[in-house]
């Protein structure tokens, strides 16, 4: 696979709760974090190794972003469900290797600016239920 432009991992939020799907506006850049917990059952019998139960621990995934403020549509549905305390689809688009969505909770949006520059925003979402993988074609 050759490299890809950072510009093409998009954030999408599901912008009526139908699978309407919006690009998050005026993000810059993107992360998307994947993480399991390890549940350690090691024993006296383990003969000094540690032991991990597969599949045992609880997955879960953060999308963070930061980007020029653009109070479009998308920012306003961003601020609608952290106030409103909603879990509504996402879809993070991976150029050439696939899309992930799944239920999101936003847990945190935050706004800047200088006077002699563009009003930024970031924000950090959590998973809130089962996502899926489907790969590109």
């Amino acid at each position: 696979m050759a490299a890809q432009n950072g510009k093409d991992l998009l954030v999408k939020i599901d912008m009526t709760g139908t699978g309407t799907f919006q690009t998050a506006a005026g993000l810059r850049a993107q992360r998307l974090s994947f993480d399991a917990e390890t549940l350690d059952v090691t024993a006296l019998d383990s003969g000094g190794w540690r032991e991990l139960l597969a599949g045992g621990g609880v997955k879960s995934a953060t999308i963070s972003g930061s980007g020029v403020f653009k109070d479009a549509a998308t920012d306003e549905r961003l601020r609608q469900v952290f106030w409103n305390g909603e879990t509504p689809a996402f879809q993070v688009v991976i150029p050439e290797f696939g899309v992930v969505e799944g239920p999101f909770l936003v847990s945190s949006i935050e706004y800047a600016g200088t006077y002699d520059g563009e009003a930024t925003y970031e924000m950090a979402l959590a998973s809130a239920g089962p996502l899926t993988f489907t790969a590109a074609a």
